[in-house]
C-alpha cells in the first residue's frame, strides 16, 4: 500500500487540527508526520499515525546540515506523497530534497514554486476542513463528523492526570471547570481570569492548564482561589487533554487547548479578542460558546494577534466582562436539553 508523508512543523493547535488530515490519509495506507519535539507528544498512540518523525528545526537539526540529514532520513522510506500541511519554504525544500515525487500543498503557500500539486485555500472553511482538503482538492467537503479533531491519551496520561488531582485533594466525581489563560500572544490573553475564577468558585473545582510560561498567570488565579488546582508546566501536552477531556467545561483564550478541547470534546466557552473564529480557528468541540465583541470596528486587527494593541485601548478583551462570561460558562454546565 502507497505510504504519505504529512509536513506539519508549526504551531501546537495545527498540529491537533491536522489529525482529520491523517484519518483521511490512513484510509489509503501508511502515515508519516514530521513535526516539532513540543508537537511530537499529542500525536502518541494516534492509530493514523505510523511514525512520529521529529524534526528539531531550531535545534539539533537547525541549519542545512540538518534539513539534509533529515532529507536523507525521509529520502530512505520512499514516500509516495507528501502533504505540506505547513507551507513553509522550508518544508517545501526538505520534502523536495527527499525526492518525494508528489508535494501536495496550498497554492497560497510560501513553498508553492517546489510543490507538484497547488490545491486551493479554502479561506472560507475551518482550518481542519482546509488541511483535510489537501487530500481530497476536487471532493466533497468534509461533513461536520470528520473535522473533529483525535487525541488519544493512554494509561500514562490517565495516571499522571489522577495523580495530580489526587494530590490537591480533589474528589472522584468532583466537577471540574478547566482555565487556560495563556497565550504566545500577548493580546490573546483575556486578562480576567482571576475575578471569573471567584465568580465561578461555587460551580465546581477549578483546574488551570498550560505550559510553564502560564505559571504566573496560574499563580493569580490560585492567589484569588486557593483551592483551584495548578496543572501549568506540570502535564505533557497529552496529559493536559486528559485533564480537559475530564472537565465539564473549559474557558480558554484562541490558543492551544481550545483545539485540545475539541478533540475531548469538552464543552468550551473560547474568548476571541484581535482575532475572530472566522480565520478558521474557532472551536469544533460537540458544545461551544464564542464570546468576543462584535460592534469593534478595529476587530480583528492581525492574524495571530499582536504583542500589544495597536489602538492602546484593548477594548477587545476588557469590554467582555467577568459577570457575562460566567454566565455563558454556567449554561454551558447546564445539561444539552435545559438550554434548549
Amino acid at each position: 500500500m502507497p505510504s504519505s508523508l504529512v509536513i506539519q512543523t508549526s504551531f501546537l493547535g495545527d498540529t491537533v487540527l491536522t489529525t482529520p488530515l491523517l484519518v483521511q490519509l490512513a484510509r489509503r495506507g501508511a502515515v508519516d508526520v514530521v513535526t516539532t519535539p513540543a508537537a511530537a507528544g499529542l500525536l502518541a498512540n494516534h492509530p493514523a499515525v505510523r511514525e512520529v518523525i521529529v524534526y528539531d528545526k531550531r535545534g539539533a537539526d537547525r541549519g542545512l546540515g540538518g534539513m539534509m540529514a533529515m532529507a536523507r532520513r525521509l529520502r530512505a522510506a520512499r514516500y509516495e506523497v507528501a502533504f505540506l500541511a505547513q507551507g513553509s519554504w522550508r518544508s517545501a525544500t526538505l520534502a523536495l530534497l527527499a525526492r518525494i515525487p508528489s508535494r501536495v500543498g496550498f497554492a497560497t503557500s510560501a513553498g508553492r514554486w517546489l510543490y507538484t500539486k497547488r490545491a486551493t485555500y479554502p479561506a472560507e472553511m475551518h482550518h481542519a476542513a482546509r488541511l483535510l482538503m489537501l487530500a481530497r482538492p476536487n471532493g466533497r467537503e468534509p461533513l461536520p463528523d470528520e473535522l473533529r479533531p483525535t487525541l488519544f491519551p493512554g494509561d500514562a496520561e490517565r495516571i499522571e492526570v489522577s495523580a495530580l488531582l489526587a494530590s490537591h485533594g480533589v474528589a472522584a466525581g468532583e466537577r471540574l471547570i478547566a482555565f487556560a489563560p495563556g497565550s504566545v500572544w500577548a493580546t490573546k490573553r483575556w486578562p480576567y481570569f482571576e475575578e471569573l475564577a471567584s465568580l465561578l468558585a461555587a460551580d465546581g473545582r477549578l483546574v488551570i492548564v498550560g505550559g510553564a510560561d502560564d505559571s504566573e498567570l496560574a499563580a493569580g488565579i490560585v492567589a484569588a482561589q486557593p483551592a483551584a488546582v495548578n496543572a501549568t508546566g506540570r502535564l505533557s501536552l497529552l496529559a493536559s487533554a486528559e485533564l480537559i477531556a475530564r472537565a465539564s467545561v473549559l474557558v480558554t483564550n484562541d490558543s492551544a487547548p481550545l483545539h485540545l478541547a475539541s478533540a475531548t470534546g469538552t464543552p468550551t466557552l473560547a474568548v476571541f479578542g484581535p482575532t475572530v473564529p472566522a480565520f478558521g480557528f474557532g472551536p469544533l468541540a460537540p458544545r461551544a460558546v464564542v464570546a468576543g465583541s462584535e460592534t469593534l470596528a478595529c476587530r480583528p486587527c492581525d492574524k495571530h494577534g499582536p504583542q500589544r494593541c495597536p489602538l492602546v485601548h484593548f477594548r477587545c478583551m476588557k469590554e467582555l466582562v467577568p459577570a457575562g462570561i460566567a454566565e455563558q460558562v454556567r449554561s454551558l454546565l447546564l445539561p444539552p436539553d435545559a438550554t434548549s
